[in-house]
């Protein structure tokens, strides 16, 4: 397609890839994830209409999870009234015919979840919802232990650095500015190692699994496996423009997943406004349900009022945890009021316009973000007034890098081609591996994990980026003259 790299895409007919897998393996379960989610919604409902469309949602999800498990030719999405579908049937043409097992993955896993949208789009009764909703505040509140460390943290934070505007035991300037770059590291990687927790991947992660993704513990653990950390750069460029006394400062973070990645996004936008590192967040959800867990607009509410009272949400058990003879926990009074603090003081953000919602259909197009300029021109003069543009998580960082397979070796500049350098937006890419694609790394890195046990060996596959495990923090100033 017209403004994409001419580097070979990943697909799913390449058995050393996770495309592969991704098309055999792990899509079929998030469509019966899906129909089991719709199943449930039809049992409760009384609405002999949403019942009788229910289920003819339930036979449409079984028809593409067929398709795709008997490897049947792509179809076009149905008119369904939205303005993407023709992009999408175009694409698709352009193609040529593909199968669902030789296909470029971006695109098929794009068109997966935005034909299971079509579903819904073509009915009533459930036009706005969302499959994945279940799953994503049932792993918010499995991410209990890290939730609470951080609102705590959070608490601390905010509290010393609205009082005081300063950072306890620095005396100096040059003492005080380091201690902020260390907070803005810590933050930043708390955001980076959030992501860990992608229900798309880890479709059979249990309670204890979560557990030991996330932490303090977990999160020092994992700094060695940060192979390229360009937190430093993004510093300067946000220190740089304070100093400058510039009285409109915006950073944007285009957002990856919902429940707890969604909370430590909010924990590093409340920490820049309060640290005055940023006078404005933008934050870009998505418009549909996407990739399974990606955040919503709406999971915006549903995570604030979870925090308005949050002693409900954890001492109040599901179905599944009665039926699994759970017991609840209720909430510590201190730990209760960290948490309404975090309400408070992000509600106060957003109530004062510092805290920014823009959703727009192109985060939930078919292609990579080479085509940002060329097909959403008004959304790319948008971003060139942030002061730094953050793409969080997996799918973003193959979208930047028009999931390619580049040397591992590749400058990220040159792999994100037209919003790389002269471009005007300034991106930072905050992604733990979860796909093939990774570029810039030190020439023979990618050789040496390789060689670690399950990394791929001699194989093909480059197995050790499909785990999460290993992360990469890139940065491109494309305002640099």
């Amino acid at each position: 397609m017209e403004f994409e790299t001419k580097t070979p895409q990943y697909k799913t007919s390449d058995p050393t890839s996770f495309a592969y897998i991704s098309a055999r393996e792990r899509w079929p379960i998030i469509i019966t994830q899906g129909i089991d989610d719709v199943h449930r919604s039809v049992h409760a409902s009384k609405d002999e209409e949403q019942i009788k469309e229910g289920k003819w949602i339930v036979s449409e999800l079984a028809k593409l999870k067929y398709e795709l498990q008997h490897n049947r030719e792509i179809t076009p999405i149905p008119d369904d009234g939205e303005s993407d579908v023709e992009a999408y049937n175009t694409e698709l043409q352009a193609l040529g015919k593909p199968t669902w097992h030789s296909v470029a993955w971006l695109y098929s896993e794009c068109y997966l979840y935005r034909r299971i949208a079509s579903i819904f789009k073509q009915t009533q009764h459930w036009k706005s919802y969302d499959i994945f909703a279940r799953q994503k505040i049932s792993t918010f509140k499995s991410s209990r232990p890290a939730v609470l460390e951080l609102a705590s943290r959070y608490r601390e934070i905010v509290t010393e650095l609205e009082s005081k505007h300063t950072i306890k035991g620095a005396k100096s300037q040059e003492e005080l500015e380091e201690a902020e770059k260390i907070l803005f590291v810590e933050m930043s990687e708390i955001c980076l190692w959030g992501n860990a927790t992608d229900l798309s991947l880890l479709t059979n992660l249990s309670y204890e699994d979560i557990q030991k993704l996330q932490g303090s513990e977990a999160r020092k653990a994992s700094e060695k496996n940060i192979l390229v950390n360009d937190l430093d750069k993004a510093f300067g460029v946000l220190t740089a423009a304070a100093k400058a006394g510039k009285k409109d400062r915006r950073v944007d973070i285009v957002l990856d997943n919902a429940g707890f990645e969604l909370f430590v996004d909010l924990i590093l936008a409340g920490y820049l406004v309060a640290a005055g590192l940023a006078t404005t967040v933008v934050f870009h959800p998505k418009s549909i349900p996407w990739f399974v867990s990606d955040v919503l607009p709406q999971d915006f509410a549903a995570l604030l009022s979870a925090l308005a009272n949050p002693q409900a949400l954890y001492s109040e058990l599901t179905d599944d945890e009665a039926q699994a003879g759970k017991t609840a926990t209720p909430l510590s009074e201190t730990e209760a009021e960290n948490l309404k603090f975090l309400f408070d003081h992000w509600s106060r953000v957003y109530a004062e316009g510092q805290f920014v919602l823009r959703p727009n259909d192109f985060w939930t197009a078919g292609g990579s973000f080479w085509r940002l300029p060329g097909t959403a021109p008004s959304l790319h003069e948008d971003l060139k007034e942030s002061e730094l543009v953050i793409f969080k998580g997996d799918l973003n960082y193959r979208k930047l890098t028009g999931d390619a397979a580049w040397p591992a070796t590749t400058p990220f500049t040159e792999a994100i081609g037209p919003l790389g350098p002269g471009s005007g937006v300034r991106v930072l890419a905050l992604r733990t591996c979860k796909a093939d694609v990774v570029v810039g790394l030190k020439e023979g890195e990618d050789e040496r994990i390789r060689a670690m046990e399950g990394g791929g060996g001699d194989s093909g596959a480059r197995k050790w980026a499909w785990s999460g495990k290993w992360a990469v923090v890139e940065f491109s100033d494309g305002k640099a003259s």
